[in-house]
């Protein structure tokens, strides 16, 4: 089987969109808690709360890595961000029959992509994403790593990477949340 995650509840059909990768995709995984951070987009929520960007669309953004035994890290990149991005927030999980349409995305592991819509066989909802991340955490499927936990060469790779992002992307929504998550750049 295979799992979707998704703000919107009764989709009876799962469509492709184009994400940050620019073409339009069904993204899937085979492990459930790996859709956990889709049910929210910190750059999205940013600007709906703020008022400044509340339509979208909306960069995706999605701090993530895996252990080498394949477990998702869910890296904070700034203080609190986790419980910032998905406490309170609530969306479903789709599951998806296997089909010859599902492919291997070959740079993320566990993740599937599909060119074609696809119908779910069944709907979970989650009531709050973040609680449903803790579980995954105590269940050892996911592991947060806290921003006051990761390592000066990684808090330097945080740095240098976010003033990349900021200085090329095009995307004012984009450019208006790392201003506000990442006080160096008011440097």
């Amino acid at each position: 089987m295979y799992y979707h995650a998704s703000p919107l509840k009764d989709l009876h059909i799962l469509t492709p969109h184009t994400s940050n990768h620019g073409s339009p995709l069904l993204y899937l995984s085979a492990k459930r808690e790996n859709t956990l951070p889709y049910l929210s987009n910190a750059i999205e929520l940013y600007g709906k709360r703020s008022g400044k960007f509340p339509e979208g669309p909306y960069h995706k953004w999605a701090s993530y890595g895996f252990t080498g035994e394949g477990i998702l890290r869910l890296e904070e990149y700034y203080p609190n961000a986790a419980e910032e991005t998905y406490k309170g927030i609530s969306g479903y999980i789709y599951t998806i029959a296997p089909s010859p349409d599902i492919k291997k995305q070959q740079d993320i592991p566990y993740a599937y992509i599909s060119e074609y819509s696809m119908p779910p066989v069944s709907c979970e909802y989650i009531p709050d994403a973040y609680e449903a991340i803790l579980t995954a955490t105590r269940d050892q499927k996911i592991i947060i790593q806290k921003y006051e936990d990761n390592s000066v060469s990684k808090l330097q790779w945080i740095e240098k990477t976010i003033k990349e992002q900021y200085t090329h992307t095009q995307k004012p929504e984009y450019k208006a949340f790392l201003q506000a998550k990442f006080p160096f750049l008011q440097d």
